[in-house]
């Protein structure tokens, strides 16, 4: 997986995950177009800890794909239908309030 953790002076951070094939990469779904670009995931690559890690302590985390789901499933961030379909790739926005 790919992650970026973007920190905002007063929002906290935003944490950015997506699948390792997804990056770079344009997810075309009932004529919409949503670019999967570096500048937003970022080139780093995360293992699952390292990912989990950081969706811990995140005030908003930004998923892309099936095993970045996972991660956020596996911290119970998240239930089974908490995500968006862009045809059969997953994505989710959780926030904490």
């Amino acid at each position: 997986m790919y992650l970026k953790i973007h920190h905002t002076p007063r929002e906290g951070d935003i944490v950015a995950v997506c699948d390792q094939e997804l990056i770079n990469t344009t997810l075309e779904w009932n004529g919409l177009s949503v670019p999967i670009s570096e500048s937003f995931y970022g080139t780093t690559r995360a293992t699952e800890e390292e990912v989990c890690a950081a969706m811990r302590s995140a005030m908003c985390i930004n998923l892309m794909g099936r095993r970045a789901f996972a991660c956020a499933r596996k911290l119970d961030l998240v239930d089974a239908n908490g995500c968006l379909l862009i045809g059969d790739v997953p994505h989710a926005q959780i926030f904490r309030i």
